[in-house]
């Protein structure tokens, strides 16, 4: 068994799953857990596949959430090896979605197989909760299984997502919490008109600049403990018909809000609205909410990982809020605690993506002994 992580890791890895294809990976652990007892659900939205399996029908519920989706690999002729044939150098695992997340996945499952083994009469339920669509949109993944939850109220208790949280030594971060993130296409509305004839025309981009500036300048909030404040950024900024002598009619701003839980969507757009209005502008804004803000304070499932990390890896680990996004801010809709935990995040959806041999069974037993500290 002490290689079993690894063999499974593999068998995942060889499969080609550009996002949104699982490429038969939910397949492969569906057939590992279904002898263990686990009732198997498949939940399939626009050519999405999600897996939805669950051991138990009791209190307390653990999750593991994960995704077998892969990021596209780049030039193939820049990796040292095919980016879909694992293969180890230097004691490490190369391929596509080694770190992120194959590895997690791979882990998952054999931890669960020997804690089942060891504890078949356990309390509670582990379920597992594995999607296809993380990499992409995320629109007919993991918030898709979670309404289908939500809908027949099945609630969790615990969630660990396996998504690569390590920063310089595997084992020294776990992230309990993600910021949210808002964004919007900001139209302002002028007049078109000749370039020599300024008075027959409005120039949205001067009258916009002004509030562009307070924008840009706003304290929307002070963060807290865990997060820090908000921040609103411009993406992108169009203007004009390409031709020198025109003066545009409408402005276009791409923008995003990293907002924390000291805000809520809801207040941020109130008060971008607010500004503009303030100026005067004549416009409009598409906005789209990508993902709440979710935060996991220190509780059961934080100390007892980082119990479980601290036996295996000798590290006490960090707990941060840093990065992007996750689907733990679907997942924190229906588990009140959800956080993140695995590999080094160093080579993720870069060229050449790799984790290290010694750490795939490591994770394994941390998993494994957070399941036993928690339902047993």
């Amino acid at each position: 068994m002490a290689n079993d992580t690894f063999a499974l890791a593999v068998e995942l890895l060889k499969r080609r799953s550009l996002t949104p294809d699982d490429a038969g990976c939910h397949d492969l652990i569906a057939a590992r857990l279904q002898p263990l007892g686990f009732h198997i659900e498949r939940h399939c939205h626009n050519g999405v596949d999600n897996l939805w399996a669950r051991r138990g029908t009791t209190a307390p519920v653990v999750c593991f959430a994960g995704h077998t989706d892969v990021v596209p690999t780049g030039p193939l002729d820049q990796w040292l090896s095919d980016p879909f044939e694992p293969t180890v150098r230097d004691g490490q695992l190369y391929a596509r979605g080694a770190a992120d997340m194959k590895t997690s996945d791979a882990a998952f499952v054999t931890a669960t197989e020997r804690f089942v083994a060891a504890h078949p009469d356990h309390s509670g339920s582990i379920a597992f909760l594995i999607t296809s669509d993380e990499e992409g949109p995320a629109t007919d993944g993991t918030v898709k299984v979670v309404e289908a939850l939500r809908a027949r109220n099945e609630m969790l208790d615990y969630c660990i997502v396996g998504e690569p949280t390590s920063a310089a030594e595997f084992g020294d971060t776990i992230k309990n919490g993600r910021r949210g993130s808002l964004s919007g296409t900001l139209r302002v509305k002028g007049v078109q008109g000749h370039i020599a004839y300024p008075h027959l025309a409005k120039n949205p981009i001067h009258l916009a600049a002004p509030a562009i500036a307070e924008l840009a300048d706003t304290m929307w909030d002070e963060g807290n403990t865990w997060f820090p404040p908000t921040t609103w950024q411009i993406s992108n900024i169009h203007g004009g018909t390409g031709a020198t002598n025109v003066i545009p009619g409408v402005l276009e701003i791409q923008f995003n809000f990293r907002f924390s839980t000291a805000s809520t969507a809801e207040g941020l757009m109130d008060a971008m609205n607010e500004i503009l209005d303030s100026h005067g502008l004549d416009y409009e804004i598409d906005w789209h909410l990508s993902g709440k803000p979710f935060l996991t304070p220190r509780g059961p499932l934080c100390d007892r990982l980082s119990e479980a990390i601290r036996e295996v890896t000798g590290l006490t680990p960090e707990l941060s809020t840093s990065g992007g996004t996750s689907d733990g801010r679907f997942i924190a809709d229906i588990c009140r605690e959800v956080v993140e935990f695995g590999p080094l995040n160093m080579s993720i959806h870069k060229l050449n993506e790799h984790v290290a041999v010694e750490n795939i069974e490591q994770l394994a037993t941390i998993y494994q002994k957070t399941l036993e500290k928690l339902l047993t």
